[in-house]
């Protein structure tokens, strides 16, 4: 289907003084370019000056049957026609003629004019390309300059180069002294003569890159871009992908021939069956291509893959010749998007266009072959043109604009937010528009250059009786031939040249904002009026690609005069300003469409207004229902709302804006009032009007946890805090919880997102730090094993409470009972630990005391023996530990912290290793003190040190640390080293009675655990024996028994 608007794409016209009839028309580079016909002479006409004015004319060596010109270098290539002889020709450098420069050269392709044509200076050149078959249809590339040349059964491809003129005219110079020694000094003095900026000029040739032999198709035109090939025949089209490979590769030669292919066609009329073969299913088409390769600079090879394959029906309707149901204006099209490179040669995408008389098809190519768009068409099209922002088609009698949707396809290439809930664009898939027709008398041809439709007319010279019988004759025919071109009449009617100018996007987008009010008036939701604004936005959006990739629209092309240049970049600037206020304003339009519209699009009003740079009070104010209208919302009003209100929007709303939220969803959506009132936006919610509704809410829904907490928050900003307590006491602490992770906000503003998100805490949870400290802290917990909050989130939370030395630390400590993440309980062993370690450094300080006592008024909410009986991650403590630190002997607090991280290092998940340098900041000197570092010697393995600052600091805890150390495999130091130890201390000091009584309970340990040799052996030979001969005899009875 295909939308008619009635709007104006055509702003004014004017006739180009032509002095003869015009036969072949084409544009490029700023300059309208006319053949007369059945003549030998191009003219050259400015269509970016008022009046078009002639630039240039030039003589061609023969008569032109098809003409085209080259963006990249500036080139016409033509093919001509002399004494029955066919010939392809390039014309660089035409430009010159305008200066009544007679000198133009000739030369063929590959041989580059040396001597004094060179020396001469810059001037126009005629590049003869020579080729074994006779050409058809010729095509530039748009990217790289490069020349297709399609014959009868094959393309042949030419590579543009380029060469300094100042190279040539060294080699030149070099030959010349080879071969004349006395033509020196002259040629010196010639080359002097050459002024400096023809020297900087490039001199363009080509190379016969690749032959594409298709021997099952017969090429009508060609199209070149970026390594697109497509050839288009009467019925088919096919585009191939060519691409330089540097790996050897052996081409399979087709052996087949159409030869029996023709032979059938001449005897029988074949109908071909419809086909569309897209990607790589295109290869399944029955015309084989080969390869032939005849570059000689470029030693790659060439990799052929097929891309798309159309084949049509023909249709032959009342009054159409065989003729006349054929393809036309194939066209391959790219579109650079706004973050590619200026040197960048490979496009965002590419478009292949082609046509019927009665219907247009539009493809893209990369990133998978699709067809974006099928034009159908009111009347026979002759021709059709696809530019930057339209589709321009001729009829034999008007001039019709279609829209495209080229743009759709290259902002979702360009924009990876585009189809989420960022940011929005109408689809590919969105139905074409036409829109106003001018009507002509003659159309023949259609060229595009810029703003610019160039049409050529010409009257019809024959009777309607000769025209009739003449169509009834073709129509008759049985073969489908080459049809020959009509030969040009010498009399006729009348002709123009018309430059038709369109109107600027801005200008079309504001009459189609103004056609819109048509629909918004009459009915708001219609289709219509979405669909105009969507070919607003694209038309906008194709603007906008085309303002940032004018520099590989001008890259190639000469340099124009001060006259033709549009403006400066300042002008630039300010145009693609007003391109993106306007594109605001149709997001805007849009975002009202969607947000009235059906269930089924509403969640794009979200993208939309994101887009329009709206407030939310803005967007607010253009949804509020017309007094005479029901008081109801669209969904995707409410949908956007939701989402604003969700996503953490750092936008506060005043009171007066929050109260009419909060009626928005009490009769819209009462189920959401509790995520809308805990929502950061709504701080400035009037608490006694939403408790109100609220409790209507309660009375209508029935209790639940969120509703009871909410309604307890609003207490607490009204100051009531008898009726927050009475609130909150409604259910257990277990149950608040779960309120909290259902409703997270209830909690923090902020979060959900990355670990630095920014979050802070509520009112509720300044107000639970100081009442309920418990419930805060289990609630963090559980929010943070739910996900609703990373760790470093909540730290900050805390530290904003002013709790960062109490309830943080009860935070962590009730994590690491709960969290099962081993990257979190090594984190959150580190914490603790440099926490207690902190602790016990600031209380071992006489001057940190009553800044400890500031800072830690607050008793821990878990002491070590809960911590001990409920994580594992705690330890009970060793036994040897209670001798060196008894209870009682520092205060309260810094004992906490001391059995705390005692506890840590008894238990099995505290990596030594990692608090080792944090240990380093408590002194042996006390005993507590001394028994953090053995305990750390301990868990390192350090057993024998261990023993000797043990006897030598606490000798009486030795038996009680060897009772519960020195086990199992580490038996063996009782007597390997505790024995020799306390042996040789006792003798130095025999009157020590403690290292007496360690003596001998390690005897008896001995005795137990050896042989009588072996405890013999024990014995020291310094005359003590007696002293160990009842341990000796204790082992011996102990060995009988065994």
């Amino acid at each position: 289907m295909v939308h008619v608007y009635n709007c104006h794409p055509f702003s004014s016209q004017q006739i180009v003084q032509v002095e003869q009839e015009p036969g072949l028309v084409c544009c490029g580079g700023g300059a309208l370019f006319l053949v007369a016909t059945g003549g030998c002479k191009v003219e050259a006409y400015s269509v970016e000056r008022e009046g078009c004015p002639l630039i240039c004319r030039f003589a061609t060596m023969g008569t032109v049957k098809s003409i085209q010109h080259s963006k990249i270098g500036d080139y016409l290539v033509t093919i001509e026609e002399k004494n029955s002889a066919t010939y392809l020709r390039a014309y660089t450098n035409w430009r010159y003629q305008a200066e009544d420069k007679a000198r133009v050269g000739v030369r063929l392709l590959g041989h580059l004019l040396r001597g004094a044509s060179v020396r001469g200076g810059v001037q126009m050149e005629i590049i003869e390309i020579p080729l074994s078959e006779r050409p058809v249809a010729v095509a530039c590339c748009c990217i790289t300059g490069d020349l297709l040349v399609g014959c009868e059964n094959t393309l042949v491809l030419f590579t543009l180069r380029r060469q300094n003129q100042q190279t040539l005219q060294n080699q030149s110079q070099q030959i010349l002294q080879s071969t004349w020694p006395n033509t020196q000094q002259s040629s010196s003095q010639s080359q002097g003569q050459t002024s400096t900026s023809n020297q900087n000029v490039s001199i363009l040739d080509f190379e016969r890159s690749v032959i594409l032999h298709l021997p099952k198709i017969k090429a009508k035109r060609v199209a070149l871009c970026g390594g697109y090939v497509a050839v288009q025949a009467e019925l088919e089209v096919l585009v191939l992908k060519l691409d330089a490979s540097f790996e050897p590769k052996t081409q399979e030669e087709s052996s087949e021939t159409a030869r029996d292919h023709l032979e059938d066609q001449a005897d029988f009329l074949l109908l071909p069956r419809h086909q569309e073969l897209l990607g790589d299913r295109a290869k399944d088409c029955d015309i084989p291509v080969s390869i032939e390769k005849t570059g000689l600079e470029d030693r790659g090879q060439y990799t052929l893959s097929y891309v798309l394959f159309r084949r049509f029906t023909p249709d032959f309707f009342q009054g159409c010749s065989v003729e006349e149901t054929q393809l036309h204006s194939l066209q391959l099209c790219p579109l650079f998007t706004s973050k590619q490179s200026v040197s960048q040669e490979e496009p965002a995408c590419v478009f292949c266009f082609f046509s019927l008389p009665t219907a247009g098809y539009l493809y893209s190519l990369k990133g998978g072959v699709e067809l974006l768009s099928a034009y159908q068409y009111p009347e026979k099209v002759l021709e059709a043109v696809l530019a930057d922002h339209l589709l321009h088609v001729i009829t034999k009698s008007a001039l019709q604009c279609f829209t495209v949707r080229c743009a759709a396809l290259a902002a979702r290439i360009e924009d990876p937010y585009i189809d989420t809930t960022m940011k929005a664009c109408p689809p590919c898939s969105l139905e074409v528009c036409a829109l106003r027709m001018q009507l002509f008398i003659g159309l023949r041809s259609v060229c595009v250059h810029g703003r610019h439709v160039i049409l050529l007319s010409t009257a019809d010279t024959e009777t309607p009786e000769e025209s009739e019988r003449a169509t009834q004759r073709r129509g008759l025919s049985r073969k489908w031939t080459i049809s020959s071109p009509k030969e040009t009449r010498t009399v006729g009617h009348g002709w123009n040249i018309y430059v038709v100018d369109t109107v600027s996007p801005l200008t079309l987008y504001q009459e189609m904002v103004e056609y819109s009010q048509k629909y918004a008036e009459t009915n708001p939701q219609a289709q219509s009026l979405r669909h105009l604004l969507s070919e607003a936005h694209l038309l906008l959006r194709a603007s906008l690609l085309q303002t940032s990739g004018q520099r590989q629209n001008t890259e190639g092309e000469p340099a124009l005069s001060p006259e033709t240049d549009t403006g400066g970049p300042s002008e630039k600037q300010t145009d693609r300003e007003e391109l993106e206020e306007a594109l605001r304003q149709n997001c805007a339009q849009l975002g009202d469409c969607f947000s009235r519209g059906s269930q089924k699009d509403c969640h794009l009003a979200l993208p939309y207004y994101r887009m329009s740079a709206l407030s939310v009070t803005e967007v607010i104010a253009r949804n509020r229902p017309l007094p005479s209208s029901p008081h109801s919302y669209g969904p995707g009003f409410l949908f956007y709302l939701k989402h604003y209100l969700l996503e953490e929007a750092e936008q506060s709303l005043s009171q007066e804006e929050a109260d009419e939220v909060i009626d928005i969803f009490s009769q819209s959506e009462p189920s959401q009032l509790v995520s809308v009132c805990a929502s950061p936006p709504m701080v400035n919610i009037s608490p006694e009007r939403t408790l109100r509704i609220l409790r209507r809410l309660e009375d209508t829904a029935g209790v639940s946890v969120p509703l009871t907490i909410t309604m307890a928050t609003m207490m607490l900003l009204m100051d009531d805090v008898a009726q927050y307590t009475q609130l909150m006491e409604r259910h257990a602490e277990m149950l608040l919880v779960y309120g909290f992770i259902e409703e997270p906000r209830l909690l923090l503003h902020g979060g959900g997102g990355g670990q630095h998100t920014h979050v802070c805490p509520t009112v509720l949870t300044r107000e639970l730090a100081k009442s309920q400290p418990g419930l805060l802290v289990a609630g963090m917990v559980a929010l943070h094993e739910n996900n609703k909050v990373q760790l470093e989130q909540a730290d900050h939370v805390f530290k904003e409470l002013g709790c960062e030395n109490c309830l943080q630390v009860d935070f962590w400590e009730a994590m690491l009972m709960a969290s099962s993440q081993d990257a979190v309980i090594q984190e959150l062993l580190f914490r603790l630990s440099s926490v207690y370690i902190d602790r016990l450094t600031i209380t071992s300080s006489d001057t940190h005391s009553n800044h400890l006592h500031t800072r830690s008024r607050r008793k821990s909410l878990k002491s070590a023996d809960d911590l001990i009986n409920s994580c594992s991650h705690y330890g009970a403590l060793y036994p040897w530990l209670t001798v060196l630190s008894p209870a009682h002997t520092t205060s309260s607090q810094h004992q906490e912290a001391l059995y705390k991280l005692q506890s840590l290092l008894c238990g099995p998940s505290l990596s030594v290793g990692s608090v080792g340098p944090l240990m380093e900041r408590l002194s042996e000197e006390t005993l507590w003190g001394f028994s953090l570092h053995l305990l750390c010697a301990t868990r390192r393995g350090q057993y024998g040190r261990s023993i000797e600052k043990l006897l030598d600091r606490c000798p009486q805890a030795i038996i009680a640390y060897a009772n519960h150390q020195l086990q199992d495999k580490n038996m063996v130091l009782w007597w390997q080293k505790l024995l020799p130890e306390l042996c040789n201390r006792t003798r130095a000091a025999a009157d020590n009675g403690i290292l007496l009584a360690a003596l001998k309970e390690t005897l008896v340990v001995v005795a137990m655990e050896m042989s009588p040799a072996e405890f013999l052996e024990l014995i020291p030979d310094d005359g003590t024996a007696s002293y160990f001969l009842p341990h000796l005899l204790t082992c011996s009875q102990k060995h009988l028994v065994a």
